[in-house]
């Protein structure tokens, strides 16, 4: 589970493509989102090397960090990334990132960001690792000043400090005197401004009607108790749930060995491994959501975080064969056919039926037969996009080589 921060009157999102000049403003009232991608071969580096990703090719110094593992020497190298502008006043920013990191090596990534007074100082969005020996995997908490705070993996900007632009940067870290190549393969940001609105409209169908993917079903439910060191134990794992159940559609799952550890009576041992191995220390839970798409770009594949606008949105993603991950909230009687509510609740939407209603694999579910659920199109939408719940987060997880649908035309591509 990830409880939403509600502070979601808008929010950014950040890509290394800037914005069109033509592209227009987001409709009144619906959200004004833009995600670029990276490009490693523009900014600074300092040690890195741009080609297929950015890799560590030499250190550019060394420093010491000190953890609950305790207080250990590395070796660094760094790029920082061009500032990009966003192409309207935005409120949050979220980086999302893909990488190769093998034991003894880690990635630090930070954004600062420039408003009507300068540029900020940098933040930290996360310090990420596969291995468990090195650091603790964490977002960093106590961040907040005058201009922005973090809320785990968010860029919140301050009253009256909306964000103009941005930049990234990246830091590998690597035993010292290692021949070690960690690489990042893909990063981005979103930035978005998120109305606030307690309703949202139901959106015009996008092609997707009638289409249903091929997703393996997983039930969070039934990890109930299982490994409760990692947030709790199954009931608090939707995201990392959800997450597994897209890597399954892809063919990309932990193997046999890999997941040995967990106890043979688990029915799915890859959602225990999926669990620990998206666990944030300081957050003190799974639902990190760019640890959940780095931790899919384990297994090779693309992903990241953005917000989409409307339901019209998502179905270009399904229809091109993409499965996409949401976070809502809602009360119990606010999605009909869920019967629960929560304060923040990860599903994969599959498809869609004849008419037009969202098929969701939702893990919040008695067993995996019981995954399958039809949530009616306008409550769905309304409690995915309205303000008080995630503004439309999605991830978007998928193989490199398919290709993602053209965005919405007209307005900033947000994926």
């Amino acid at each position: 589970m990830r409880a939403l921060t509600v502070v979601l009157s808008s929010l950014l999102v950040v890509t290394t493509f800037a914005p069109p000049a033509t592209a227009k403003p987001a409709a009144a009232g619906q959200t004004d989102v833009v995600f670029q991608r990276a490009d490693f071969t523009a900014g600074t580096a300092e040690g890195t090397a741009a080609g297929d990703g950015l890799s560590f090719a030499s250190p550019a110094g060394t420093t010491a960090y000190t953890d609950a593992l305790g207080t250990k020497t590395w070796e660094y190298a760094r790029w920082t990334g061009p500032e990009r502008a966003i192409g309207f006043p935005a409120t949050e920013l979220i980086a999302s990132w893909t990488a190769d990191l093998p034991p003894g090596s880690w990635l630090q990534v930070e954004a600062r960001a420039r408003n009507a007074e300068g540029l900020t100082k940098w933040y930290s969005l996360g310090r990420w690792a596969y291995a468990e020996g090195d650091i603790r995997r964490t977002s960093v908490s106590g961040q907040g000043d005058d201009d922005a705070t973090v809320a785990v993996d968010t860029l919140v900007a301050a009253a009256g400090k909306q964000m103009s632009g941005y930049q990234l940067r990246l830091t590998l870290y690597r035993t010292p005197g290692s021949s070690l190549t960690p690489r990042v393969r893909t990063s981005g940001a979103m930035a978005s401004n998120v109305p606030q609105r307690k309703t949202v409209p139901v959106s015009p169908g996008g092609g997707a009607w009638g289409v249903e993917l091929d997703v393996p079903r997983r039930s969070q439910n039934v990890h109930v108790g299982h490994y409760p060191e990692w947030d709790g134990g199954g009931e608090a794992w939707c995201s990392p749930t959800s997450t597994t159940m897209v890597l399954g559609y892809w063919g990309k799952w932990p193997s046999a060995q890999d997941t040995a550890w967990v106890d043979p009576s688990d029915p799915d041992p890859e959602v225990d491994y999926a669990a620990r191995y998206t666990y944030d220390h300081a957050y003190q839970g799974a639902g990190n959501w760019p640890f959940n798409t780095a931790y899919a770009g384990r297994y090779g594949l693309d992903g990241f975080v953005t917000r989409l606008r409307t339901l019209t949105e998502l179905e270009r993603l399904v229809k091109a064969g993409v499965p996409v991950i949401t976070s809502q909230s809602f009360k119990k009687s606010e999605l009909p056919g869920a019967g629960y509510g929560t304060n923040g609740h990860l599903m994969v939407i599959v498809g869609f039926t004849a008419t037009g209603d969202v098929i969701a694999n939702d893990p919040a579910s008695s067993s995996n037969a019981a995954v399958r659920h039809v949530y009616p199109r306008a409550d769905f939408e309304n409690v995915w996009l309205r303000s008080s719940s995630s503004g439309g987060i999605a991830y978007v997880i998928h193989p490199a080589g398919h290709a993602l649908p053209a965005t919405t035309p007209g307005l900033p591509a947000n994926w």
